[in-house]
């Protein structure tokens, strides 16, 4: 397939999905086939047994059963075909080779979250070798989810107190987009991340220095990357309007009054604690919908989080 995709399918990036392509394309060409005939026959049918006079005598046949032992058995052979087909593709998605690189997933409201087998977390952003099998164990910190990248044509849901895996072997370097198909709340539409795809080495120049602040950026610069990494600006504006959550326009040294009557002022430590047990103090006015990102940011990652959230004035 073109690398730009068809009229009805994105770009193929995966081993994968020239498979599923070549199933989708067989189950639309055969009903594209069967409705015109259907069509067709309908008004040859209209037309040759239309009554042309008062006089005229519907036929006593009732049915032809050599007619209705084809039109039977056809149907029954495609359906088992395209069962057979499918059941095959879904075993090659669901069974990954044994040298595939593992990625934890976790997926929250309304952000995903990628570990690497060097300790680190990657918010929104799945970074993968190419030419290489990448197997994915992806989890829910709270309700059901749906990981699906349409380049790689992989797609499968991510449940609250379970596991799941699908695996993928990327064929090109490059970016596309993942996306949440299962309705999670609120800001559902925004649960967007991207896979980026490295050539084999960069890839591994990649994870040996993922982590961490580059050593020539300020730390606020940093917390700002994070804030948009991290999902942060889907539910916090910067320029005091109302989301999801409140803004962090003039959030610091505000005092806060929560629902149960409570309040504080939020300096460091209040920030720290509503990152990583966003329950425990809900400010009034909103919903206790904030996932915890604890195992997802580091300490420094909170500390540079709170010192952007500082510059908003």
């Amino acid at each position: 397939m073109d690398k730009l995709g068809s009229l009805f399918l994105p770009p193929a990036k995966s081993t994968n999905a020239a498979d599923v392509d070549a199933l989708f394309g067989f189950i639309s060409i055969t009903s594209v086939i069967i409705f015109v005939g259907i069509l067709i026959a309908t008004i040859a049918f209209i037309i040759i047994y239309k009554r042309k006079s008062d006089n005229d005598v519907t036929s006593l046949n009732d049915h032809n059963t050599t007619l209705e032992i084809v039109w039977s058995i056809i149907p029954v052979f495609l359906i088992v075909y395209v069962f057979y087909w499918g059941f095959t593709d879904y075993l090659k998605l669901n069974i990954p080779p044994a040298n595939a690189y593992e990625v934890q997933v976790i997926g929250q409201k309304w952000n995903w979250a990628f570990k690497y087998n060097n300790g680190y977390t990657s918010p929104n952003e799945l970074h993968v070798p190419k030419g290489r099998p990448v197997k994915l164990v992806m989890q829910s910190r709270d309700v059901l989810h749906s990981f699906y990248i349409p380049d790689f044509r992989i797609k499968h849901d991510v449940i609250p107190n379970r596991y799941t895996t699908v695996w993928f072997e990327a064929i090109e370097s490059g970016e596309s987009v993942i996306f949440c198909t299962e309705y999670c709340g609120t800001s559902h539409s925004d649960m967007l991340a991207k896979v980026i795809v490295h050539e084999e080495e960069d890839f591994q120049k990649w994870l040996k220095e993922s982590g961490g602040r580059p050593a020539d950026m300020p730390l606020a610069d940093y917390g700002k990357m994070l804030y948009t990494k991290s999902g942060c600006q889907t539910c916090h504006s910067t320029d005091g309007s109302k989301l999801v959550g409140p803004s962090y326009k003039g959030l610091f040294g505000s005092k806060k009054t929560f629902t149960d009557g409570s309040s504080l002022v939020a300096d460091e430590t209040y920030i720290k604690s509503s990152i990583l047990n966003p329950s425990e103090h809900v400010v009034a006015g909103f919903a206790p919908v904030m996932p915890t990102y604890q195992g997802i940011l580091s300490n420094d990652d909170i500390d540079a989080i709170i010192e952007f959230i500082k510059e908003q004035k």
